[in-house]
């Protein structure tokens, strides 16, 4: 986070009629940690001290604990310790630019444990103020291929700088020289995937609430030392760096880029957003799926409530009851017409044209071409209560009805008559890195298997273990 004197004046996205919004609860943060998960309840840190504490991952509420106050921490778990650390002044705070960067280690991040106490905090990078770097915004990252830890710090007054600590002691390696990484940005975060190290730098302005023009750019490089070039070549030192996500959706001004990997496929990306303009226009912590487009990360989009064909990538058949096939009638086939009669629209096939046709109780499931009819629509609604990182249980029914999607004892999926708010009709459903979609229910009766709906065959869903390399269990959500 840099303060700066700004104007007054001065992806792959789903839309479905829905609107897309933050996490609930009170999730007001500014320059928010990644996200760390300790005693079974997630946290993220802030800056001015404290942070946000959540036991499902969506409903954020305050009451994390950290001392020492500053600016824009980070947080990582090393071992079976938690190494935090922040930018103590700095970033044009009371007008300065001499900042510095502190470590510190606690057992736990949770403030009513017996063994939550932070160690003392040290000094491991710092600015006089008057040289090219500005010591804030600092960042860890271990590095999966030799266990080596690092840190970037930085403003756009100078450059963004990269040291390595000793992942023992959370100090400065004895020796250890900075070197310059990027220019043109803040609020690094390093991060590792398939040979490639990338740097995320949060672009633009911040602090002006919804005047911010904060946005996240990245570049990569082989090496963790750099260089840093974007998609078409530019250094990172040279001001470049790709888009990974700016505003939109009344979501002004994200930063502060931090990356969760919940399992193959499945990862989530954090950040702030400088202005929710349904929240008051504060800053507000945002998570949203972290998708990986040639190479590159880009964001995702939280799913919007609405109404969507649910398509198999077996093979691009829906999901739909298994009700009888109601032909159209009135209408003349496609062939032998005369080119001379007038033309006019015909109406779709509404779900009033056939609901009293089908069973009144449970129905069962089945995929097949999708036509657009009333039993292939699906309403896809947030149901208020518990959910998970990043998103609502939701309910998914077909549309214009109560008539619910369930999960069975018997591993199956069927629909019941209504929706009753039962942990089987509750639906996960997480945007995977490829852009597809992962549908889970919350439980299975009778089960403590985590089994996802699949497409056993062309024309049979069912339920079981999610395995991201098959596209049995991958889903598009469509509208028309």
């Amino acid at each position: 986070m840099t303060i700066k004197l700004v104007s007054v004046i001065a992806a792959l996205s789903i839309y479905a009629g829905g609107s897309a919004v933050a996490q609930t609860g009170k999730p007001f943060i500014h320059d928010p940690s990644t996200i760390a998960m300790s005693d079974g309840k997630y946290y993220t840190f802030g800056t001015g001290g404290g942070g946000l504490i959540s036991d499902d991952g969506w409903t954020w509420n305050g009451g994390a604990v950290r001392p020492g106050g500053g600016a824009a921490p980070d947080v990582l778990k090393i071992g079976d310790r938690y190494l935090v650390t922040y930018g103590a002044t700095g970033g044009g705070l009371f007008g300065g630019h001499n900042g510095k960067i502190l470590t510190m280690w606690n057992k736990t991040l949770d403030p009513t444990s017996p063994d939550f106490k932070y160690s003392d905090p040290i000094v491991v990078a710092s600015s006089d103020g008057i040289e090219d770097n500005d010591a804030i915004d600092p960042s860890l990252f271990l590095d999966p291929a030799n266990g080596k830890l690092w840190l970037t710090y930085g403003t756009y007054f100078g450059y963004i700088r990269l040291v390595e600590l000793d992942p023992k002691t959370g100090k400065r390696v004895a020796g250890n020289k900075a070197l310059n990484v990027a220019i043109d940005c803040e609020a690094t975060d390093l991060i590792y995937r398939d040979g490639w190290y990338y740097l995320l730098g949060t672009h633009g302005t911040c602090c002006d609430g919804p005047n911010s023009t904060y946005n996240i750019v990245v570049g990569r490089s082989r090496k963790v030392t750099g260089p840093y070039i974007d998609n078409v070549g530019r250094e990172m030192l040279k001001g470049g760096g790709k888009m990974v996500v700016a505003a939109g959706d009344r979501l002004i001004g994200p930063g502060h880029f931090g990356r969760t990997v919940l399992g193959e496929g499945i990862e989530k990306m954090s950040c702030h957003y400088e202005s929710d303009l349904d929240q008051s226009g504060r800053s507000v912590l945002g998570i949203r799926p972290l998708l990986w487009k040639n190479g590159w990360p880009v964001a995702g989009d939280n799913l919007k409530e609405g109404t969507y064909e649910i398509a198999s990538e077996r093979r691009g058949y829906a999901l739909q009851i298994d009700v009888d096939f109601t032909r159209m009638t009135g209408v003349a086939r496609g062939f032998n017409r005369n080119n001379d009669e007038p033309v006019k629209p015909i109406p779709s096939q509404e779900l009033a044209d056939v609901v009293n046709t089908w069973p009144t109780g449970n129905i069962g499931v089945t995929i097949g071409d999708y036509m657009f009819r009333p039993h292939q629509k699906w309403t896809i609604t947030a149901v208020p209560g518990s959910g998970y990182l990043g998103g609502p249980y939701y309910k998914i029914t077909i549309a214009g009805t109560g008539r619910a999607l369930a999960a069975t004892a018997d591993g199956e999926v069927i629909t019941v008559p209504e929706f009753t708010g039962a942990p089987e009709q509750l639906w996960r459903i997480d945007q995977l890195t490829d852009g597809t979609y992962r549908i889970m229910p919350k439980a299975v009766p009778n089960s403590k298997e985590q089994l996802a709906l699949v497409s056993v065959a062309d024309s049979s869903p069912t339920l079981a273990k999610f395995d991201m390399k098959s596209d049995n269990c991958k889903w598009d959500l469509r509208t028309h």
